[in-house]
Formats: C-alpha cells, sequence, structure tokens
C-alpha cells in the first residue's frame, strides 16, 4: 500500500518508477482530525485541504482506501497490517512519525526540482555558509536550461528585478488585467463545510478567519485550468508590478496558485515551463517571465531546500532576542481593530480569504512583527496557521530567515523592514490613513516609521557592522527626536496601531 499524505495530491506523487509506486499499488489516504485540533488554523485553509483531498479520494475511487480517524497512527491501524510506502514528508513533525512506524518505508521527495542529496552537495561546496538565492538560482536555471540561450540567460541577465518594482498606476483602483481563476464549489465542498461546522460545535477545534466560498483549486482540472488563465491572460503584467499593492485590488497579476503548488496539485516544473513557453511565443515579456520563474525555480525551491539542510533546530533561532507575545488582536485577524490603513487591509484580506501576495505579508505583515519583537516562533506558527499555502517548510525558512531575520543573516544579507514612505510610493494605503508616512512623532506619527526607527535603535549595534544597513543606523545619531520615538513606541505596546 502507497499512502499519499494531503499534500501529495497530483499525478507525480503516483508517476511509476524505482522510486515511487507501481500503476496497480494499492493506495491510502487519512483524514486526521486531530491535525486541526493542535492549532488554530484558518477555516478557508482547512476547508481548502479537506477539500482536496476528498476530491483526489473520489478521483482515485477503489483504489483507494480512505480512512477518516483522530490520527495517523490510528488511521494506519485501521488500513491493514501490511508494508507501506510513503514518499519523504514535507515536514519534520511527519517525517519523525512515518519513520518511527515499523512497516513504514520513506520513499525520496517528489514535487520538487532538486534532489535533496544535490542540494546538500551544491551547498556544502559553497561552505554551507553565504547560502544566497540567486547563486542557487542560476545554478538551477541552468541545469534544466530554462531561460537560457545556449549556457547564457536569455535576455543576457539572470535576474531582470530592477524592471519589476514599478509602482502601481496612480488613480488605478486594479489592474486593467483579467481576474484569477475561480473555481466552483461542488458537492465535496458542502460536506467539508458541514463537518467543520459539526467539529466546532463539538469543540474539537477552533478556527479563525472566514470561509467564504472556496477562491483555490482543489483537484488537479482546476489547478491546469488556473495555471493556463495566469499565463494566458495575466503573466504579462506580472513582472513590472509584481511588488506592488493596491487596495482594492489584492490579487492584481499574481498567479495565486502557491495553494495548489503546495498541495502537490501543480508540479513546479509545468508551471515553469509553461511561463517560458509563452515567452518563447511571444506572449508575454521577458522581465514578466523571469520574474515568475524566478519566484518558482529560484525562491520557492530554495526555501524547500533550506528547511532541510539547515536543519529542525534552524526554527528556534532568535538571533535578535524577540520574545513578545503575540496581541490578541492579531491572533484573532482583527483587522477592525486596527487603524493604520495598510494593516487594517492586509489583515482583513488575511482574515476573508487566507492569503495575500508577498510583498503585504513581507514588508506589512512580517515588517510589523520584526518592529514590534514579537516571538519568531509565534509569527512563523501564525503564519502557517493563517495562509492557505503555508506549511512547515514554507513557513519556517520564509519567517525565520527573510521576514524576522532571527537567523542573524544565514539567509537574507538584511532585515526587510522599512517605514511609511516605502509603503507609500509602493502602494495606495497612505492617502486615506489616519497617519502620515512622513512623521515619526506626533499625532499622525506612522507607526512604520517611528517602528522602523525604533528597531534600527535597539539592534544598533548589531546593524552598524552590516553594509546595507549601517547608512540609516549612522543616521540615528541625526535624529534630534529620537527620544520621543522611543518613549511613543514604548507607550504604544502591543496595542493596534
Amino acid at each position: 500500500m502507497h499512502w499519499l499524505f494531503g499534500d501529495q495530491l497530483g499525478p507525480h506523487f503516483l508517476t511509476p518508477g524505482e522510486e515511487g509506486p507501481s500503476r496497480d499499488t494499492p493506495l491510502l489516504m487519512i483524514e486526521a482530525r486531530s491535525v486541526f485540533g493542535r492549532r488554530r488554523f484558518h477555516r478557508a485553509k482547512a476547508h481548502l485541504v479537506l477539500s482536496a483531498m476528498r476530491h483526489r479520494a473520489a478521483e482515485l475511487g477503489d483504489r483507494l482506501t480512505y480512512v477518516r480517524a483522530d490520527t495517523y497512527r490510528e488511521g494506519l491501524e485501521r488500513a491493514g497490517t501490511g508494508p507501506v510506502t510513503v514518499h519523504h514528508p514535507t515536514s519534520y513533525a511527519a517525517l519523525r512519525l512515518v519513520e518511527a512506524l515499523p512497516r513504514v518505508t520513506v520513499l525520496p521527495a517528489r514535487g520538487f526540482l532538486v534532489p535533496m542529496p544535490d542540494f546538500a552537495a551544491w551547498a556544502d561546496g559553497h561552505g554551507g555558509k553565504g547560502l544566497r538565492q540567486e547563486a542557487f538560482y542560476h545554478w538551477v536555471r541552468g541545469a534544466h536550461g530554462w531561460l537560457m540561450d545556449g549556457d547564457r540567460p536569455a535576455g543576457g541577465r539572470w535576474n531582470l528585478d530592477q524592471d519589476n518594482r514599478e509602482p502601481p498606476p496612480r488613480d488605478a483602483d486594479r489592474l486593467p488585467v483579467d481576474r484569477p481563476y475561480r473555481p466552483r464549489e461542488d458537492e465535496i465542498d458542502d460536506e467539508v463545510r458541514h463537518d467543520l461546522d459539526r467539529w466546532e460545535r463539538d469543540g474539537d477545534v477552533s478556527f479563525v478567519g472566514r470561509d467564504g466560498p472556496r477562491l483555490f483549486p482543489a483537484t488537479r482540472t482546476e489547478a491546469r485550468a488556473a495555471l493556463r488563465r495566469f499565463v494566458e491572460r495575466r503573466l504579462g503584467t506580472f513582472g513590472p508590478y509584481e511588488d506592488a499593492m493596491l487596495a482594492d485590488d489584492p490579487v492584481m497579476s499574481h498567479s495565486r496558485l502557491s495553494a495548489a503548488l503546495n498541495l502537490g496539485l501543480l508540479d513546479p516544473a509545468e508551471c515553469v515551463e509553461r511561463a517560458e513557453a509563452a515567452w518563447r511565443a511571444g506572449k508575454a515579456p521577458l522581465n514578466s517571465v523571469e520574474g515568475y520563474i524566478r519566484q518558482v525555480a529560484g525562491w520557492r525551491e530554495y526555501v524547500w531546500q533550506l528547511y532541510w539542510y539547515f536543519g529542525d533546530a534552524y526554527r528556534h533561532s532568535n538571533e535578535l532576542r524577540h520574545t513578545a507575545p503575540l496581541p490578541d488582536w492579531w491572533n484573532d485577524l482583527d483587522a477592525d481593530a486596527v487603524e493604520a490603513r495598510c494593516l487594517r487591509t492586509v489583515l482583513a484580506q488575511v482574515r476573508d480569504t487566507g492569503w495575500t501576495h508577498h510583498i503585504p505579508r513581507l514588508m506589512i505583515l512580517g515588517s510589523h512583527a520584526l518592529q514590534q519583537g514579537w516571538d519568531p516562533a509565534a509569527v512563523t506558527d501564525w503564519f502557517h496557521r493563517c495562509f492557505v499555502d503555508g506549511y512547515d517548510w514554507v513557513m519556517v525558512p520564509n519567517v525565520v530567515g527573510m521576514s524576522q531575520y532571527a537567523d542573524g543573516g544565514r539567509m537574507t544579507t538584511k532585515p526587510y523592514t522599512s517605514g511609511g514612505a516605502y509603503v507609500n510610493r509602493m502602494s495606495d494605503l497612505c492617502g486615506p490613513c489616519v497617519y502620515r508616512p512622513g512623521d515619526r512623532t506626533g499625532e499622525h506619527a506612522c507607526p512604520y516609521t517611528a517602528g522602523y526607527w525604533a528597531f534600527l535603535d535597539r539592534h544598533r549595534a548589531r546593524l552598524a557592522g552590516n553594509h546595507r544597513t549601517a547608512q540609516p543606523v549612522r543616521q540615528l545619531d541625526r535624529l534630534a527626536d529620537l527620544d520621543e520615538v522611543r518613549r511613543q513606541e514604548r507607550a504604544r505596546g502591543d496595542a493596534p496601531p
């Protein structure tokens, strides 16, 4: 019997081969209710995962045994007593579980572009230090021949990021681009919603956020339709505005395929190849295609590999010694308690959909948590629970390393935080706000601007030696109102800004 976890749902997890199940191998899937009781997950995330698992079970029919149990161990016992294979799970906790079960054999991971031993050899060749995504991205592209002209990158440059930093069009509520793919719910979704309601009434689970009509693919057919729509109708405008934010257009030209990829409904290689084919056919510009491929073959793959290469202890990194707990308004996704328009808007997007694109995650949500000195482990857990595409392997490197700089620079070269000027330049969020992005102190002081200088002040000894942060640290001593910034931030405490 071959066991499929709920994030191993695509056909590439069943391709026959020396390290995979044969075409007639019986299949097993276990729906373990206890998974949803361990954390206060977003309701839309729980709905999506269960809907995707049950849709896949319906597709596989009699070949699959679908067990609903309290725990994975109980489900495995009820499935039979014979040997079981499973592809390498996507978290340390799941790996420890399957390795502790005597009749389970763990096969190599699928759904990613680089075998883990190959990455480890590459990383060890770099001394295990100074591992930067850009060098890894070049290696992956060259090895697969993606966006290459011989041994040179297409267009002469590996990275076209400098072409992809445009602010949003002024006086535009939305980008002039087709909306993303929207699936239709069916009777399986109705059943899932009914079961989640019942679990909550019984007190077995507690969720956060809203479970509106499903926005994300739950089947391979839906995921392929979403990929096709993105490549054919939205990819062309992705590049220039990939770092921009609009209050009324949370998706803009982003693919919104991360959830489908992380459920295993799409293989990253097919996403890259579809995007490259669009460029070679003259249907999408190189800067947009390169930007998207860098997200999938560069960043996503890099995060997966670092999760395993750095080891399980990496999640406990806390070089900045941040220990403040997350406030209740943040944990409850209480956007209505927040006055700062950027944070209120983004927190509402998370509350209502369980998703927002990478810049609000990093420069609005993550930046605020970093400035406030919240415990990075708690911040990581929050992102894991509250995002439909959030998994342990996704969020540990992204939050611990990228967002909270808790690893002290093993993954990135600087803390990613800023004052209100960045938000004002890259969005339409500041105009109607009660705060002013240029004010550090006073009644209209922007919490991001004040928070940025307070963060630099707290960590000036460390950041003064970083060539990317040394200059703003030197500016601290030129701030005549620095004492007031300090007093103001202490008074703010964990109150919503």
